[in-house]
């Protein structure tokens, strides 16, 4: 009965609210809340949410250990990650303390470790968001993800001081960790591309990340984190990634169910979750203000800030060790926010185009070293998006004896193909300050080969809107996918798997031919 009445309700409820336009999470969180309103008279077995819980644990373990393959060390290290999330804590905690105090009547502790909890940002909604969209490791994406990491260690401190709870003497070999690396990167070149290659995947984020941090008195989450770090310079990490997707998403359905179970809230409840959800409005504006501080270009701060926008999980995780009696008043809060929040980012790039007037007269004169403006040079050919459709394009216009010019918005990819000898720049083309800068010089033909529809349909319409009168070549996965991108000034598009079809055939042929 618990399989029939979860399942059935996750995948009803998200089922309706991908129809309106929503990403099916929401509809998740909205099954939740069904449960824990319907379940009893559909005689749902008390354990529910105890197994639920266990799940919803697992997938953020999961989660946390892909984002941590896809990171980089040097990308905390960052003037606008560390500053801005310390900033933005020390500002949320200052303005949401007198206020919960004035305006809600709780006493100051209460007030303080509120305010804490609401100062976060939600990890597993940006990171899942920014994932679905191909964007971790875009420059926003990987700036929205640093700040998060930080976020998460505060929450941790806070958690280790106010519940009194310490790392045993355990901890203390989290100093070898890096030790692991080699043996981790040797394990992984051993498990192969089937069911091995998951079930490491599962053995670094679930037991060796989350049991074993835990039984140091350490973070389960963040053992996670640290396990995909070690191995995130691999050069299967992509695969071992991909590998573990449908797995981390049907575990995460569970975290969105899970919210939905922790209870049903009262009249207080409800007041204290609006008044919080109006004011959300403030934690994006703060972020925003914070990035172009730190010099970065509004369409940055924007997706960044947009990012952010929605309250944390791990606020529930504070509450629930320091602040048992408002668990449910903060997890209605951060089921609204969650609600607002996913929709604005799924639409965040029009949005800006919409703004961008206005956004960008918040900019600085002076702009982050990763967004200066570039300069096509001699190249013949541009290639956007630079992964193996892209890579295998760059070679093949070189052997052709013409010049390729490849152009990528992930710069430690765009770094890496510079070091391996490749006319490679970091370039984000959905970003229009990347076309209002940048100088076409000779190029005579685009390729389009990023795997994201909406990065392509821009990146054709700014080419025509930049004069550019050279033909554009795109591939698309879907056939209801070629039209739009033509209709955005593509001169030619290819299905990806049909064209790999009529290449297998043509080698078929040429064989045969020469047997």
């Amino acid at each position: 009965m618990f399989e029939v009445i979860t399942i059935s309700f996750a995948f009803f409820f998200g089922l309706a609210v991908r129809q309106i336009g929503l990403p099916p999470l929401v509809g998740f969180l909205a099954a939740g809340f069904a449960i824990n309103i319907f379940g009893p008279a559909l005689a749902l077995p008390e354990y529910t949410g105890e197994t639920l819980g266990h799940v919803a644990h697992l997938g953020v373990l999961m989660l946390l250990f892909t984002v941590g393959l896809k990171l980089k060390l040097a990308q905390i290290a960052q003037p606008q990650v560390i500053g801005g999330a310390l900033l933005h804590f020390a500002i949320s905690v200052a303005v949401f303390m007198p206020g919960l105090k004035l305006f809600m009547g709780f006493d100051w502790n209460t007030a303080l470790l509120l305010a804490i909890a609401l100062s976060f940002s939600s990890t597993v909604l940006a990171a899942k968001l920014l994932e679905t969209k191909r964007e971790l490791g875009a420059f926003h994406g990987r700036t929205a993800i640093g700040i998060l990491i930080v976020q998460d260690i505060i929450a941790l401190i806070v958690l280790a001081v106010w519940s009194g709870q310490t790392p045993n003497i355990w901890a203390l070999l989290v100093f070898g960790v890096p030790v692991l690396r080699p043996i981790l990167h040797r394990l992984l070149d051993f498990a192969g591309h089937d069911e091995l290659l998951v079930l490491m995947g599962m053995m670094l984020s679930l037991v060796i990340g989350g049991m074993g941090f835990e039984a140091m008195g350490l973070s389960s989450e963040i053992g996670a984190l640290v396990m995909g770090v070690l191995l995130s310079t691999h050069t299967r990490a992509k695969e071992l990634g991909a590998s573990l997707w449908s797995l981390k998403e049907i575990f995460l359905v569970g975290f969105f169910l899970q919210i939905g179970l922790t209870g049903l809230p009262d009249w207080g409840a409800m007041v204290f979750a609006v008044a919080v959800g109006i004011v959300l409005a403030l934690k994006g504006v703060l972020f925003f203000a914070l990035m172009v501080a730190f010099k970065l270009r509004a369409r940055s701060a924007f997706l960044t800030a947009l990012s952010l926008t929605a309250y944390s999980e791990f606020g529930l995780i504070v509450a629930a060790g320091v602040l048992p009696d408002y668990l449910v008043p903060l997890a209605i809060a951060v089921s609204i926010s969650f609600v607002v929040s996913a929709p604005l980012n799924r639409y965040a790039h029009p949005l800006f185009e919409r703004y961008e007037g206005k956004l960008r007269r918040y900019e600085r004169d002076t702009i982050h070293p990763d967004e200066q403006p570039k300069n096509m040079g001699d190249a013949d050919v541009l290639i956007f998006g630079m992964g193996r459709t892209g890579s295998a394009a760059y070679n093949s216009i070189e052997e052709q004896g013409l010049k390729a010019l490849g152009l990528d918005a992930d710069t430690y990819k765009a770094q890496g193909h510079h070091e391996a000898g490749r006319n490679v720049m970091f370039a984000d083309a959905e970003d229009s300050n990347f076309w209002r800068s940048c100088n076409l010089g000779q190029i005579k033909a685009a390729i389009l080969s990023m795997d994201d529809l909406e990065a392509k349909l821009i990146a054709a319409r700014s080419l025509r809107q930049r004069g550019f009168t050279g033909p554009i070549v795109a591939h698309a996965l879907h056939e209801a996918h070629q039209d739009q991108i033509r209709e955005a000034g593509a001169d030619y598009t290819y299905l990806t798997m049909n064209q790999a079809g009529i290449s297998l055939a043509e080698q078929a042929a040429e064989a045969m031919a020469k047997t």
